[in-house]
């Protein structure tokens, strides 16, 4: 998920940067199921460094395996300033709340188009860590919300799939133009 563009033209020159190792609409990696995490070494650590640093530079608030072209079931989620980047291999949700809210969405994949999404506002996912130790995370709020996007990615699932038809019309029209 992202976040909107600085004023600053050092900062936008950065985010720019890191929006080019981000691969974009239309890439076919982005449709691909990815696989799950079996090896849990240097390269997956690197890779989880690597995607959080995109992430920060992007202004994003959540990146998936597929974005950078690995299709291995990783993310990395730091929905607020104040949390810790949070690296999540073969996550799952495992509960969802009853409550469902519409809320826009954009994505570091899809350019500057945003679009309104409905998603439970709470949510547990089981994953493992960098390690390979399995953790459970309750999540709330816009947090839930970025986990579950992030998580529809390495399934191959855009933002755009869970919008409104009108909406996604709107989007890929936009994304024509752009």
């Amino acid at each position: 998920m992202s976040t909107r563009a600085f004023d600053d033209p050092v900062l936008e020159r950065q985010r720019l940067a890191a929006l080019a190792q981000i691969r974009q609409y239309g890439d076919p990696v982005l449709r691909t199921p990815a696989d799950p995490v079996t090896a849990f070494d240097e390269a997956l650590r690197l890779d989880a460094e690597r995607m959080a640093a995109v992430m920060h530079e992007a202004r994003g608030v959540g990146l998936a395996a597929p974005q950078i072209g690995r299709l291995r079931r990783l993310v990395v989620v730091r929905p607020t300033p104040e949390d810790e980047v949070l690296a999540l291999c073969n996550p799952r949700v495992v509960w969802t709340g009853e409550e469902t809210e519409v809320d826009t969405e954009g994505c570091l994949s899809i350019g500057e188009v945003t679009v309104e999404v409905e998603r439970p506002v709470a949510v547990r996912v089981h994953a493992q860590d960098l390690a390979g130790e399995g953790f459970e995370v309750e999540m709330s709020g816009h947090p839930a919300r970025v986990i579950q996007h992030e998580i529809d990615h390495l399934d191959g699932i855009l933002m755009l799939d869970r919008t409104t038809p009108e909406q996604r019309r709107e989007a890929l029209k936009a994304l024509r133009a752009g």
